[in-house]
């Protein structure tokens, strides 16, 4: 687990509120959290005691769906937004396993994100990590480091990786997609996994998060589907991650924890 001994104030870093990158490590069994966010999962898992296999399904869709947009779909421009802590089968590590000169920025407003992700990154020059708050998206857009390794002149591919349940409705998630989306040459894709209201328990589980965590909307599968407004959804559409082009086969009736969150890739025409 982090050093709590470590003066992470000096590196603005609080350690008495969870964070969301932070909790996510969590489910993710990393080492990069504290116990005010293991202390946060807890509670969590005494609604859905499934939140480990839940996190462990959206790092899988996203391995599924970069490799589709290194591969198939030829994408070699990736930014992906609250991009987390750099954890096992990062984005970077997907896209250039497949093509070797994709380029990626990760953005996360974690500083403890910047902290780790340029340690692991400071030899792969395609690859970087900035500090930036989504809900600011044309700061990242005007971004330095964002302009150096992406050219929006050709197809991108926009993540928003498990980051969109994060933004209250009044911080207009929708514009902040459309933003983004409108910033990119046709080509270009969409890819969002998002917490759906798919459940009593998820609409629990959304009380515990705002209560706990202070962000955290579970919105249903038509409010995420509006993001891919205007684009061209790919098959299967937006449908429970472990639907999402599954490697093997999926059971006929998902769990609570499978249905959790939603995900899909759109491209822009």
């Amino acid at each position: 687990m982090a050093d709590e001994r470590y003066d992470w104030a000096s590196l603005g870093i609080d350690t008495t509120k969870p964070s969301i990158a932070r909790t996510y490590d969590v489910v993710l069994r990393g080492k990069d959290n504290f116990e005010v966010d293991r202390a946060f999962v807890a509670e969590i898992v005494k609604i859905i005691p499934e939140i480990y296999d839940v996190a462990t399904y959206n790092r899988e869709i996203l391995g599924r769906g970069v490799r589709h947009l290194a591969g198939e779909a030829g994408i070699r421009q990736f930014l992906d937004l609250g991009s987390g802590l750099p954890t096992v089968q990062n984005t970077h590590q997907v896209a250039q396993a497949t093509a070797p000169d994709a380029r990626v920025v990760y953005v996360d407003n974690d500083p403890i994100v910047l902290a780790h992700g340029r340690a692991l990154l400071a030899e792969n020059a395609n690859t970087t990590v900035i500090t930036a708050d989504v809900r600011e998206p044309e700061k990242i857009l005007a971004h330095e480091d964002v302009r150096r390794l992406i050219d929006f002149d050709r197809p991108v591919a926009v993540m928003l990786v498990g980051i969109l349940h994060h933004l209250h409705d009044d911080e207009n998630p929708q514009g902040i997609v459309e933003t983004l989306v409108d910033a990119v040459p046709s080509g270009s894709h969409l890819f969002v996994t998002s917490f759906c209201a798919s459940s009593q328990e998820a609409v629990d589980a959304e009380v515990q998060y705002q209560g706990l965590l202070g962000t955290g909307r579970f919105r249903t599968p038509e409010e995420i589907g509006r993001y891919f407004d205007g684009l061209e959804l790919l098959d299967p559409g937006v449908v429970p991650l472990p639907l999402w082009r599954p490697d093997g086969d999926v059971p006929d009736e998902l769990t609570v924890g499978q249905r959790l969150m939603y995900g899909g890739i759109a491209r822009k025409p």
